[in-house]
């Protein structure tokens, strides 16, 4: 198996999870508009998971930024980093997309932006300092990776469909415990109805939160290897993992709704089976490994 089919393997297992999110979400619906019998709440639940993807969809940049604590750059304060960004973009076809610093000694970075033409990539002042520079380009290859490959949007609309998936748990728990329901239906029927959304709503919180970082992993793995191939140097992107994961304290800035987005889990993972479950990132050692392999 080769990068090529790796990339294809990856963006379809990804819409395989994306597909299961968006029946989640319209089974969710449906449980509620049968257990309180009105056929409109089904159709108010998409058109509120709608809304709230196409608000993410125009403002998570914006969103990501701030809670970063990031600044936008130019050419002449951080010369080589344009450079390195200027040349990718102009090999590989790429939109030039604006250049963010934040003041972290962690090394790190991350991509957002809704597409091309709006493309963004923000790294650390860790990063900088700690990389050379064929690590350096590793690392920007990989963030332009995403833009290129349209994993931003992918990522937000994950991000949106847990968070509204847990919403509708807790509103549907509530409306249970305070009696609602449809009184129109036999004992037997609410009993069952009130079982299954009960175990529905336990779960599928769970469900969803695993689907968001599967859907983040493939994106990892996919990025990697289209690094690999526009900077035809697959031991830089290995060489910058090694240093980033070494890096022994967590971010200063940060924060648990924007770590998938990051290279690198920007808290620091512990070792085991049960953490790597858990985590949004890839094994780093699994990363390195498939990256050496090319």
């Amino acid at each position: 198996m080769n990068i090529y089919t790796h990339q294809s393997e990856n963006i379809r297992n990804t819409w395989i999870l994306m597909t299961t999110f968006l029946i989640v979400v319209i089974g969710l619906g449906w449980l509620f508009s049968l257990y309180f019998g009105n056929p409109v709440i089904l159709y108010g639940v998409l058109a509120f998971a709608f809304f709230q993807a196409l608000v993410s969809y125009w403002f998570s940049d914006r969103i990501v930024l701030s809670l970063s604590g990031a600044r936008e750059i130019s050419r002449d304060t951080h010369r080589e980093l344009w450079n390195i960004t200027e040349n990718l973009c102009m090999a590989t076809g790429l939109t030039m997309p604006r250049l963010y610093i934040i003041q972290d000694p962690a090394p790190n970075a991350f991509a957002t932006g809704r597409n091309q033409k709006h493309g963004i990539v923000a790294v650390t002042t860790g990063l900088l300092d700690r990389l050379d520079r064929s690590e350096i380009e590793g690392v920007i290859a990989h963030e332009l990776a995403h833009i290129g490959n349209r994993d931003m949007l992918i990522m937000t609309m994950t991000v949106v469909l847990v968070g509204f998936i847990t919403l509708l748990a807790d509103v549907f728990l509530r409306a249970t415990l305070w009696g609602g329901g449809n009184r129109r239906e036999g004992g037997q029927v609410q009993v069952v109805l009130m079982i299954i959304g009960f175990a529905l709503m336990i779960l599928s919180p769970i469900i969803a939160t695993l689907i968001r970082m599967a859907v983040s992993r493939k994106r990892e793995y996919l990025a990697d290897a289209t690094a690999a191939l526009m900077t035809r140097y697959p031991e830089g992107l290995a060489s910058a993992l090694e240093k980033i994961s070494s890096y022994p304290r967590t971010m200063e800035r940060a924060n648990h709704a924007t770590a998938h987005l990051f290279i690198s889990n920007p808290f620091k993972d512990k070792k085991g089976a049960w953490s790597n479950m858990w985590s949004t990132h890839p094994p780093v050692e699994e990363r390195i490994k498939r990256l050496r392999g090319m």
